[in-house]
């Protein structure tokens, strides 16, 4: 093997983290347009031009959350475990809600009927508002820790139910992502279209990047009276794979404890604010394309916030913090994690190869003349 078996775990972790920031930023302003429809779209073609600007890619985009979830399965089968046990209403929520989308993008052209139209519309914003807002919430709901432990033969049992999940903090979590995504989804549309819409957009993204810097440093401010959680034993990188060989601590405060030891990770946090402004300052000097890239930073920013302030912990226990799961033991056995590491290597590039190439062929305008000289063709 070229990697030992503690380098394997930290780029899988790395890997996690940079498919979740792919479905963000790829499949994010897909979330955030659908939700934004409704709003926008003040008559049916202004609808039609929305939905034609993300109708050809959106589902392409689902490859990172199909993979996302793929990987975590393969290379943290506990941590898959326990979210999908533990949040199994909340994901089958999404699931649900994420069912309108083809069906709303593939009939609602169907009939030519106002009230038929606008019912799918409504049903795009929920199957793009739901999953925003869940994801929100089950990052909120990791940094809160969830209520499960393992016994001797490791043996998962969950205590919570779905209603736990929708605590002050987590919901906070999941506007955050609401916001974030809806910056993405009207800066994509800046870049999509013109006129009526493009002015609404650079509003909407006014107040979406605004909101999303507040409710940002104010889950900050509230994570720095959360309990947090800090390995007490010897940390043993390239141990077996049981949460059971450790001790931890749970106190408040300590999220905070790696940017103490690393104060250079408050770049982070600090990036996301800023890139965040700079969005909406590009944005307001129509600059669509540096915004879109700028709001991607921004995404961005908060996940890795996120995931620099839990390291190493991917899923803490709030009732049985020994059996929290870490980056050091909850993985798949180095054969494994080398093994998908080749495949990743060898495939994750063609995608954001294949990916590129089908943006730069759509590129370009959606207008008002453009739908309706072509109405036979679209969506």
């Amino acid at each position: 093997m070229i990697f030992d078996y503690e380098t394997l775990r930290l780029i899988w972790w790395a890997f996690l983290g940079a498919l979740l920031i792919g479905f963000a930023i790829m499949d994010g302003f897909d979330l955030g347009v659908g939700m934004l429809l409704p709003f926008l779209g003040k008559t049916d073609v202004e609808r039609r031009v929305i939905i034609n600007s993300i109708g050809p890619t959106w589902e392409g985009n689902q490859v990172w959350l199909v993979t996302a979830g793929g990987a975590m399965f393969a290379a943290w089968p506990m941590v898959y475990a326990v979210s999908f046990s533990g949040m199994y209403f909340a994901f089958l929520a999404t699931l649900c809600a994420m069912f309108l989308r083809p069906l709303g993008f593939d009939y609602r052209s169907k009939l030519n009927s106002q009230k038929w139209r606008n019912n799918w519309d409504k049903a795009l914003f929920v199957g793009s508002f739901v999953p925003a807002l869940v994801m929100g919430v089950g990052f909120g709901n990791l940094l809160l820790g969830l209520p499960f432990n393992f016994d001797n033969d490791l043996r998962m049992v969950y205590y919570g139910s779905f209603w736990d999940l929708l605590s002050p903090f987590a919901l906070l979590a999941g506007l955050i992502s609401v916001s974030m995504y809806i910056l993405h989804g009207a800066i994509y549309l800046q870049l999509r279209t013109d006129a009526e819409i493009y002015q609404r957009c650079k509003k909407v993204a006014l107040y979406a990047g605004l909101i999303t810097i507040v409710l940002f440093l104010l889950a900050g401010l509230w994570i720095s009276h959360l309990p947090g959680y800090h390995i007490l034993t010897e940390i043993v990188p390239d141990g077996p794979s049981n949460p059971l060989l450790k001790m931890v601590k749970k106190a408040e405060g300590l999220w905070l404890d790696n940017y103490s030891h690393y104060p250079e990770l408050w770049a982070v946090p600090v990036g996301a604010c800023i890139m965040g402004l700079v969005t909406v300052f590009l944005s307001l000097i129509n600059r669509p394309g540096l915004a879109f890239i700028s709001s991607a930073f921004t995404l961005a920013g908060i996940i890795l916030t996120a995931g620099a302030s839990m390291f190493p912990f991917l899923i803490p226990s709030s009732i049985a913090v020994n059996s929290s799961l870490t980056v050091w033991d909850a993985s798949s056995s180095a054969s494994t994690l080398h093994l998908m590491f080749w495949v990743t290597v060898i495939f994750l590039p063609l995608i954001i190869v294949y990916t590129s190439w089908i943006f730069k062929t759509l590129r370009g305008k959606i207008t008002v003349d453009y739908i309706q000289n072509n109405d036979h063709k679209l969506y």
